[in-house]
């Protein structure tokens, strides 16, 4: 039996440490904070997860919300120019259909999960002495934690980091009481692009009292949508947003004139510098020294303009999973370390960070798709997909080159 710790109780160190237990690995996790503690805390993410992320999330049983979280088929875009114009709207419709659970929901409940399955959890925090101690009693040690000083630990790599500073602003609500512009038409997400200000975005997701709507907005730094700086509570978060909506998004104000937080933890702010790290970290010296992996937000992270946080971290997590279990009894090596977490890169998490950060600068030949996408509904629906399955971005959307043949291939 394979002895495996975890650090870190986010999507990816708990899905991974879920997977290994079933997998047969005696799996100590360690979390900063408990079940309870979880879900009386504040907001997390909007965590919006695709079909390919809640597939392998029903795979490994873990799919616990299916019948209570909103499905959501389709995004309807507009790009919005001043004085709240719509100068462009049409509908993105998704293959598979996308859910947000709260993660104090999903991430308490998998906690208390790991440990009904034989799971250790350990409740504490650690530093980067107590990550070496707990390296030395494991045959291999994953970090899942992508803030604070474990994720310190792990070198940025230049070379993939494609900004050094945070892109956007951003701020968050869980509201009950949003009205919707078409009740008839189920569950839709929104967004809008407002250019020289930022983006908004706009989900229905399942919260702990219920079905509800989450706002995001991804506001250009120092633009007026960048309004949420000094951490408000959510009353004045609230009040802000109808402010905002009123000027920019009128028809959006409108939804928002009866909302209500859906309590009192269910503003959040701050700002991501996208970043990529190298994966691995030697703890120690000489006869002392150990390895650990990178995971998650620990190793890869992206403003969540294209949502692809959650569905990162799942993907990583089933990657690393895999890869453990076909690595059977042989030593983990740092040079293993490497190779499976190269690996992933290769094969997805580059496609992320490229993706993201396409939507973050908005290159020419990428307002044009937008733009097509308004005329022809194939180039509407690929481009919601993309989201889904990033690595489709290679394909069509990386050089102008590329879209230039795509969008002449359907008579554009």
């Amino acid at each position: 039996m394979r002895r495996i710790a975890v650090v870190g109780a986010g999507q990816a160190g708990l899905q991974l440490a879920l997977g290994l237990v079933a997998d047969g690995c005696e799996v100590t996790l360690v979390a900063e904070r408990t079940p309870e503690q979880v879900r009386g805390g504040r907001v997390l993410s909007t965590q919006a997860m695709f079909g390919p992320a809640l597939r392998i999330e029903a795979a490994a049983g873990l799919d616990l919300w299916t019948d209570e979280a909103p499905s959501v088929a389709s995004v309807d875009a507009a790009l919005v120019a001043p004085p709240a114009t719509r100068v462009l709207e049409f509908t993105m419709p998704l293959d598979e259909p996308a859910r947000s659970v709260d993660q104090r929901i999903k991430l308490a409940r998998w906690l208390e999960l790991l440990a009904e399955r034989g799971g250790r959890v350990e409740y504490r925090s650690l530093d980067r002495a107590g990550l070496h101690a707990l390296a030395r009693r494991h045959e291999l040690t994953v970090v899942a934690a992508g803030r604070g000083e474990l994720a310190g630990i792990f070198e940025r790599n230049a070379a993939r980091s494609p900004f050094d500073r945070p892109q956007r602003a951003l701020s968050c609500l869980y509201a009950h009481g949003v009205g919707s512009p078409d009740p008839a038409a189920g569950p839709r997400a929104r967004m809008h692009a407002l250019p020289g200000l930022g983006e908004l975005y706009l989900q229905p997701a399942l919260t702990r009292s219920g079905p509800c709507d989450i706002l995001l907005w991804e506001a250009l730094p120092g633009s007026p949508l960048d309004a949420f700086g000094d951490g408000p509570e959510v009353g004045v978060q609230l009040d802000r947003i109808r402010t905002l909506l009123a000027e920019y998004l009128p028809w959006e104000a409108e939804h928002w004139r009866d909302a209500e937080p859906t309590d009192a933890g269910a503003g959040l702010w701050g700002a991501v510098t996208p970043t990529v790290r190298r994966p691995v970290a030697e703890l120690g010296s000489g006869v002392d020294a150990v390895h650990v992996l990178g995971l998650g937000d620990a190793v890869v992270v992206n403003d969540p303009i294209t949502g692809q946080g959650a569905n990162g971290a799942a993907r990583a997590a089933d990657a690393y999973r895999q890869a453990i279990r076909e690595h059977g009894d042989a030593p983990f090596t740092a040079d293993w370390m490497c190779r499976t977490a190269e690996r992933f890169w290769q094969q997805h998490a580059r496609h992320t960070v490229e993706f993201t950060a396409a939507m973050l600068t908005m290159p020419d030949h990428l307002q044009g798709v937008f733009a097509a996408a308004a005329e022809y509904p194939a180039v509407a629906r690929r481009l919601a997909n993309t989201y889904a399955e990033p690595s489709d971005h290679a394909a069509w959307l990386a050089t102008p080159e590329l879209t230039t043949a795509y969008l002449s291939s359907i008579g554009k």
